[in-house]
């Protein structure tokens, strides 16, 4: 009996025993289910993930200035569309006597962007999108495709005119780019890389951004509004545009080294010249440009002294071109121009900007500054010549002429440079009577840093003519701790004027 009662409680110890055991381990495998293996998940709704409340609270204005952005994006990307253009290239094994495709035309596709200007369809892009194309094909944000037509190009700007058969369009607003200011806020919008659609911001860089040789012409007009907006191949044609909307330019060009791709920044046409080039392009199919046929370069620091300015403005005439509009008036190499029609002109292609918008036949007011005075001329513009050239007028002395240049050198080693007189082989080749040739330029030198090098000729100096190395030495001398005006020529005929500061 005693063993039996034993027997019970060891039994029901081991089975109190057994529960505990139990209930550890299922609370030690829960544990491990929930923390170590992952198999129990919270339910959905039990999910927080992140902080409460974003780290910055906006205030209304920055909720406004983003909201600007955003607005834009969306009222001016369906005015936007993607050009594929199919041109014909130059077969690359043409020379080939025995390639037996040799006549065959080969085909390149390309694409770019463009601004619906008008409702029926009209649409501006850069020329070098739809240069020498064979097919043009046009894609809305919409995603209908529209076969096109060529309306007009111009090379001069890089713009052109497509057309679509489309009616009910919604255009772009096209604002005024004379008011753009540096530090500005734009958009560009385009089809870059094949990327439909996109859009990137940046600031106005600079504007009358020239001299980049883009346009390899020498009418070329390079007026560009620079941006650090992101611009890529494909962007070409497609809208720089400010925060209200207005397109302000046509996306054309980007400073690149060698990859092709954008590094830092893009140039954008000035909307105002694009308006003009349209609508002569829509009108008649090519540009009635007027032209005041004058050669023109910038005024520096050294010219301004030179000539009697009180400050760096202007643009200087350095050539009259010959049968040109401004041939039939009194203007003359040496003149600066200060103003067009009331506009201050001190670069070269702002000068230009405003002509290209201008046609043949208008009259635009000069102001010029001439022998230390300030007058006013009007001039016709005329449409240009393919073979006008730089009117060059020498003046003979038919003493000197008679005589061959002595064999005589002078160095003047304050500005870095070496001259002599020319032999009479050199005349001939310059086709001048007188004057002094370069014969070596210092490096870094003040002669170097304005643009002087050997094989130039010198005609001019201070406005007299320059005889011989005689002559030449007088002048320069006579105006140490000045700056003297010359006149170079090259051997094609070519002249302009450089402003040379001389030490004491």
């Amino acid at each position: 009996m005693l063993n039996e009662m034993k027997s019970r409680q060891t039994g029901k110890l081991k089975g109190i025993i057994g529960a505990g055991a139990l209930i550890v381990l299922g609370m030690m495998f829960g544990a491990l289910l929930v923390s170590g293996f992952g198999l129990v998940r919270p339910g959905f709704a039990d999910i927080e993930l992140g902080a409460n409340k974003p780290p910055v609270n906006l205030d209304a204005d920055a909720t406004s200035f983003s909201k600007a952005f955003i607005e834009v994006a969306e009222k001016v990307t369906p005015a936007i569309v993607q050009i594929t253009v199919v041109s014909e290239r130059e077969n690359p094994h043409s020379d080939m006597f025995f390639f037996p495709f040799r006549d065959m035309p080969q085909e390149q596709r390309g694409s770019g962007s463009g601004i619906i200007i008008s409702e029926d369809g009209y649409i501006i892009t850069n020329n070098h999108v739809v240069e020498n194309a064979n097919r043009v094909s046009v894609g809305l944000s919409d995603k209908r495709t529209f076969t096109a037509t060529v309306v007009g190009t111009d090379p001069l700007t890089d713009l052109a005119v497509i057309k679509i058969d489309a009616n009910n369009l919604v255009p772009a607003y096209l604002g005024d780019s004379d008011n753009l200011k540096v530090g500005q806020w734009v958009m560009a919008i385009g089809n870059p890389l094949a990327l439909t659609s996109t859009v990137t911001a940046g600031i106005v860089s600079a504007v009358g951004r020239g001299s980049l040789g883009l346009i390899r012409d020498n009418y070329g007009v390079e007026n560009f509004i620079q941006t650090d907006a992101v611009i890529n191949p494909g962007n070409s044609g497609g809208a720089l545009v400010d925060l209200s909307g207005a397109v302000v330019g046509v996306n054309s060009a980007i400073a690149t080294k060698g990859t092709g791709t954008y590094i830092g920044y893009g140039f954008a046409i000035p909307i105002n010249l694009a308006k003009s080039v349209a609508k002569d392009l829509i009108s008649t199919g090519k540009v009635n440009r007027g032209y005041i046929g004058v050669n023109i370069g910038e005024v520096d620091n050294a010219m301004a002294k030179s000539l009697g300015l009180d400050r760096p403005h202007g643009v200087i005439i350095q050539g009259i071109i010959e049968g040109g509009a401004a041939s039939a008036t009194d203007l003359k190499s040496g003149d600066v121009i200060l103003k067009i029609d009331g506009r201050e002109v001190n670069q070269p292609n702002e000068l230009q900007s405003y002509i290209a918008s201008k046609t043949a036949g208008n009259v635009v007011t000069l102001e010029i500054f001439r022998d230390g005075k300030e007058m006013e001329r009007k001039v016709t513009l005329k449409a240009r010549e393919d073979n006008s050239k730089t009117q060059t007028v020498m003046k003979k002395d038919d003493n000197d002429s008679k005589n061959e240049a002595k064999e005589s050198t002078a160095s003047f080693e304050n500005i870095g440079l070496i001259v002599k007189n020319p032999t009479e082989k050199e005349r001939n080749t310059f086709n001048i009577d007188s004057g002094v040739l370069i014969t070596d330029v210092t490096l870094y030198s003040k002669a170097y840093d304005q643009g002087l090098f050997k094989d130039l000729v010198i005609i001019e100096a201070d406005r007299k003519p320059v005889k011989d190395v005689t002559s030449f030495t007088k002048i320069i001398e006579s105006r140490k701790g000045e700056a003297v005006l010359l006149k170079i020529q090259d051997s094609k005929g070519n002249t302009r004027f450089v402003g040379l500061e001389i030490p004491k």
